[in-house]
């Protein structure tokens, strides 16, 4: 009995060990591979899992998560011959944990090695000045390059990131003596512009001022040609009614003309410039009398437009 006793127990102890060596506990985020006398099999995923104890064993435990890889500063040449150095972060993910585990070996030193190899090639094709300005051209090209070159190895490539592109520091000091220069002949020439445009602005201001008071001598003119000619106009009136009261018999119309030829010959020779003091002699009866003349002659007129039915009333 007591050796049933201890065969039992051995045989438990037994089961107890085939069943821990046969169940494997996956965690989240990881795909092991399964090898039965090193050959691949199958790929045992998060969970619970149970294989054939010592013929199966674990092959490779793969990270399916994304995961980052910093690529170490280079030197690259670029097309201009101007030396920089770069460094760069890529982002990557196992999809086919078999081939990540047995179509590479040291996936993330062969990864390393080929960004850098891709970020020579691509840094080297382009001049400096594209080089700098031209980040997410330069990551988009690195990212179907290195993606390409990993797809058979199960490993998708999420993002390629140019971290830092630094110029030597004599190329620096002649980049930003370039700077310098460029905004100073960009100030020379916003400056110049702005004079040009003052200068043509007071040009204009001239112009306008010329047209203006050439306008306004014109309107003047035009004005005082006006006077001048209902001037002449109430002249002439005159004339013709003196003409027809001397033509009628009045003597008071020769009076009145006299009158009014003697009184402007006494204005012109009142405001003249060489005559200080006149000695006139004058007839203070017969300017008296013409004056009456004029007061008759307009008297006469005003009757003579009187209506006929006014008179009789």
């Amino acid at each position: 009995m007591e050796e049933i006793g201890v065969v039992g127990l051995a045989l438990l102890g037994f089961g107890i060990v085939v069943i821990i060596a046969g169940a494997k506990m996956v965690p989240q985020g990881h795909n092991w591979t399964v090898e039965r006398f090193g050959r691949y099999t199958k790929t045992l995923k998060p969970g619970l899992n149970l294989i054939v104890p010592f013929i199966d064993r674990v092959g490779e435990k793969v990270n399916m998560m994304e995961l980052v890889l910093d690529i170490p500063r280079q030197e690259v040449i670029s097309a201009d011959n101007a030396m920089v150095t770069a460094d760069a972060v890529c982002f990557f993910q196992v999809q086919q944990p078999e081939k990540a585990a047995y179509e590479v070996n040291d996936r993330e030193r062969a990864m390393q090695n080929l960004v850098m190899t891709n970020i020579r090639a691509v840094l080297g094709s382009m001049e400096l000045d594209h080089m700098l300005s031209q980040r997410d051209k330069i990551n988009a090209e690195l990212l179907i390059k290195v993606d390409e070159a990993t797809n058979p190895w199960g490993i998708k490539v999420t993002r390629i990131e140019i971290r830092d592109i630094t110029p030597p520091q004599d190329l620096v000091a002649a980049m930003g003596r370039q700077m310098k220069a460029e905004r100073e002949k960009r100030a020379q020439i916003l400056e110049a512009e702005g004079h040009r445009e003052a200068v043509i602005q007071v040009a204009e201001g001239d112009k306008r001022a010329v047209v203006l008071a050439a306008e306004g001598e014109l309107e003047a003119a035009r004005r005082q040609a006006e006077a001048r000619e209902r001037l002449a106009e109430a002249e002439a009136k005159a004339t013709q009614v003196v003409s027809e009261a001397i033509d009628s018999g009045n003597s008071q119309a020769i009076n009145y003309f006299v009158a009014t030829k003697y009184t402007e010959a006494l204005a012109q020779l009142a405001t003249s410039n060489n005559n200080k003091v006149m000695m006139i002699p004058l007839e203070a009866g017969s300017l008296i009398g013409s004056i009456a003349g004029i007061s008759e002659i307009v008297g006469e007129m005003g009757n003579s437009k009187t209506p006929v039915g006014e008179g009789q009333g």
